[in-house]
């Protein structure tokens, strides 16, 4: 049908310059294959929109978008409709030659606000988000009584450019470590699991970091595809706890920009693993808050209060609610942002018995806080 829309176009505008005849001296018009004109005429607007032509129906349209699968721009697929219009034919879609018209039109741009339209609605149709563990470096390290291999490991999210990536960098001990217990507790689920065998010789070649660098990618991704591990703290804690204590460490001696870095390294850790509600994730916005307000950073400080009290939102005890309601209090008046709600919120709690009258500041309950 497309194509002999198209014949009829070219012919009907070579007419107006002067129509030739066709070899063999006929008057009638030729067959137009449908292999020839369409299939050229396709393939140089697909060349110019970078994209996949599709005539679908409008129903088939409202599918393909609530089955998006996150396809980049050049990926989405294309359907040239004017908006506002009625459908020209049965099943709802637009034949080729209205919608060559429409794009003729003064609102030829009818095409790219369609692209943009429909990158807009795929992102938010993006296929489920996978964690993939990639080791970027690995480093010889010499001390004094020992010889070490640290593997740097990178937590990344499919689908999704990081920024700021969230790191650890660990030795093979670190890993046997885990590995011994998790077995220790899931014997049944880690016996399909394999894990690299020590060595007496060649630990530190090339070619055996670069093969323990593969086996502990597929490791870490063969326990996060296991639910009970995934969640279990033995896992959790091997990517997160060691931040966490060097974040206090550094906090309570002082160097609080070092500590910055680190409490912020343990939040992106806890954010990738899906782990954002827990006691952990509350210390370690307690720890960027306090670290914030050290280093004058009130705004920043006061955003940290703000997320750990809509985690509190429905506790009615905690022994971090308090700390952070006096916190963002406090902040909030520094800033200039309403603090009416924090504190009528703080001052229920005392009525009803469950805070003192005298809390320990989010600092104090920072460095208190046993890590283990």
């Amino acid at each position: 049908m497309a194509a002999r829309i198209l014949h009829r176009l070219r012919h009907a505008l070579a007419g107006e310059g002067g129509r030739e005849e066709p070899a063999g001296g006929g008057g009638e018009a030729e067959d137009c294959p449908e292999s020839s004109e369409l299939e050229d005429d396709t393939e140089g607007l697909s060349t110019r929109l970078s994209g996949t032509l599709s005539f679908t129906s409008h129903e088939d349209e409202e599918e393909e978008e609530e089955e998006g699968d996150g396809a980049t721009s050049e990926e989405l697929e294309v359907t040239p409709q004017a908006p506002g219009a009625a459908a020209g034919t049965e099943d709802g879609g637009r034949c080729w030659g209205e919608w060559v018209s429409a794009a003729e039109r003064p609102g030829g741009s009818l095409l790219t606000r369609q692209l943009q339209e429909l990158w807009r609605r795929s992102r938010g149709s993006l296929a489920p988000q996978r964690l993939l563990f990639e080791v970027t470096s690995a480093s010889v390290v010499s001390e004094r009584s020992s010889k070490y291999v640290l593997y740097t490991i990178y937590l990344i999210r499919s689908g999704q450019f990081d920024k700021a990536p969230a790191t650890i960098a660990r030795r093979y001990s670190d890993f046997e470590q885990l590995n011994r217990r998790l077995r220790c507790r899931f014997s049944c689920d880690m016996a399909s699991v394999a894990f690299p065998r020590k060595r007496l010789r060649r630990n530190f070649t090339a070619e055996t970091i670069a093969k323990r660098s593969r086996a502990f990618e597929q490791f870490l991704s063969h326990l996060h595809s296991i639910d009970e591990i995934r969640r279990s703290s033995e896992f959790l804690e091997f990517f997160f706890l060691p931040d966490l204590q060097a974040a206090q460490r550094l906090t309570c001696t002082g160097m609080y920009r070092e500590a910055l870095a680190t409490w912020a390294n343990a939040y992106r850790l806890q954010d990738r693993l899906g782990v954002c509600s827990s006691g952990r994730f509350l210390l370690t916005l307690a720890g960027l808050a306090v670290c914030h307000q050290e280093l004058d950073q009130l705004s920043e400080a006061h955003g940290c209060c703000e997320q750990a009290l809509q985690l509190l939102e429905a506790q009615g005890s905690h022994p971090l609610l308090g700390p952070f309601l006096q916190a963002h209090i406090h902040l909030a008046w520094k800033v200039g942002k309403d603090k009416r709600h924090s504190e009528a919120r703080l001052q229920d709690l005392r009525e009803s018995g469950l805070l003192l009258q005298q809390q320990p500041s989010l600092k104090e309950c920072l460095i208190k806080e046993p890590l283990e």
